[in-house]
C-alpha cells in the first residue's frame, strides 16, 4: 500500500520565495526493463524506505537549514547493473545495491553526514561544477529568457 503523499509546502512557505534545494534522490528501482534490478520486489521495498526514510528524518521540510530533499523515481539511470541504483544530486555519486536496509545509512551518513560510502559506489559524476558553471540566467537545458519581452530574442 503506498504510504500518503508528502504535505505540500504551506503558502507562506512560497510566498516568501523559491525553496531551497539541497539534494535530490533519482532512485532507479522499478525500471520497464529490468536490466539493472531484476527483482521488482527489491526495487519496490526500496522506494517505500526512501520515501518513508526522507519523511521521518525531516529532509522535506521547507524549513530545514540548507533546503529540502527531493526524491524521485526513475525508471533508468543508464547504469544497468547493480540495482536498484540511487543518484545524489548535486554530489553525482550513485550507489548501487541500494535495498532498504542500506537506504537508512546512505541518507544518514551521506546526506546528514557528509561522508559518502565509498564500497558501494558504482559510478561517480562531476554534477556540481557544471551546475555552477551556469550563470544566474542558464537553466539545465540553456539560457533563460529574463521576460515575455525577451522569447525569441537569443
Amino acid at each position: 500500500m503506498d504510504s500518503p503523499p508528502s504535505p505540500l509546502p504551506s503558502p507562506q512557505a512560497t510566498a516568501a520565495g523559491p525553496i531551497p534545494v539541497s539534494h535530490h534522490l533519482l532512485l532507479c528501482a522499478t525500471p520497464s526493463k529490468a536490466l539493472c534490478c531484476p527483482d521488482p520486489a527489491i526495487g519496490a521495498a526500496s522506494w517505500d524506505a526512501l520515501k518513508r526514510l526522507v519523511r521521518e528524518l525531516g529532509l522535506e521540510d521547507p524549513a530545514r537549514p540548507g533546503g529540502i530533499v527531493l526524491r524521485s523515481k526513475a525508471d533508468c539511470l543508464r547504469i544497468c547493473t547493480d540495482g536498484p541504483v540511487l543518484l545524489i544530486w548535486p554530489d553525482g555519486v550513485v550507489y548501487g545495491g541500494v535495498t532498504p536496509e542500506r537506504i537508512e545509512r546512505i541518507l544518514r551518513e551521506h546526506l546528514l553526514a557528509g561522508c559518502p560510502i565509498p564500497g558501494w559506489i558504482v559510478r561517480e559524476y562531476s554534477l556540481r561544477e557544471s551546475s555552477e558553471r551556469r550563470s544566474a540566467h542558464d537553466g539545465p537545458h540553456g539560457r533563460i529568457p529574463k521576460g515575455p519581452n525577451e522569447i525569441g530574442r537569443w
